[in-house]
């Protein structure tokens, strides 16, 4: 008879601590998933659709490295990122841009003057004209609809993003990305260039979208063509395109290593 009780009140009190278990799970579940509903209530839900319809914000953060290569005069030009970190390496036969996390650096691989990007800013400069629309779901954004954009009578409606305080190099830059109002694919990015001297801050200069590849389901520009611009509007074509070959997308990070200082490098404050 002891022994039946005994095994009675054991029944029970597992029984319990189950029930006790299955509970704290379910409550982190709801948890979760209401932190899940935050965050893309974060974003306008013209934006949302725009993410969706380039492949969703939910892949594009599943991802960990992108990489492509430009054709450039002095060669191939190799970027490779880490989506997270935002750890980068621009590699060509004249110099290689580095960030390692925390500060930029470059090496000058010919024996003249250095004339590549300014590193302090070029490090993830075409990463973050080629990772549109997705970048402009990062942390830090402000967003506000802007004037739509008309061309050859063509209405394209905008997202004007603007950065807290502290976000990035040039937390004062501004963007606009206008997409088509039927796919939600966007099609143009107005931007204003506060890294150059001599230029209007708050002038928007303008690249067109339009020509897409997919990689690993999610559609990224094959190449993307600066235009002139006046009175916050483009004009005509400025020069031939930025052309993307070799576009990798992997759910995998490179190594930090690659993203280190070589001896040969130099700091840039």
């Amino acid at each position: 008879m002891k022994n039946q009780l005994f095994l009675f009140a054991l029944l029970i009190i597992v029984s319990a601590c189950k029930q006790e278990k299955e509970m704290v799970l379910e409550k982190e579940a709801i948890m979760e998933s209401a932190k899940a509903k935050v965050e893309t209530s974060a974003f306008p839900e013209n934006l949302t659709k725009v993410l969706n319809a380039h492949g969703g914000i939910d892949a594009w953060k599943s991802m960990k490295s992108l990489s492509f290569t430009q054709e450039k005069e002095s060669g191939k030009e190799v970027t490779l990122t880490n989506l997270d970190s935002r750890e980068a390496l621009i590699d060509s036969p004249n110099s290689t841009i580095g960030f390692d996390g925390e500060t930029p650096w470059f090496v000058n691989k010919t024996d003249g003057d250095y004339k590549g990007y300014n590193p302090k800013f070029g490090y993830n400069l075409m990463f973050y004209f080629y990772a549109m629309p997705f970048v402009l779901a990062d942390d830090g954004i402000n967003y506000a609809d802007a004037e739509p954009l008309v061309i050859d009578g063509v209405t394209y409606p905008g997202i004007q993003v603007t950065y807290n305080a502290g976000v990035g190099e040039t937390p004062e830059d501004r963007y606009v990305m206008y997409y088509n109002p039927e796919t939600y694919v966007m099609e143009w990015l107005g931007y204003t260039v506060s890294f150059v001297e001599g230029i209007d801050k708050k002038e928007l200069h303008f690249r067109k979208y339009g020509d897409w590849q997919e990689v690993n389901g999610l559609k990224l520009p094959n190449s993307i063509t600066g235009y002139g611009f006046k009175n916050d509007k483009p004009t005509d074509k400025a020069k031939a395109p930025n052309v993307f070959t070799d576009v990798k997308l992997s759910t995998t990070a490179a190594d930090s290593k690659v993203f280190a200082k070589p001896e040969a490098g130099t700091f840039v404050e």
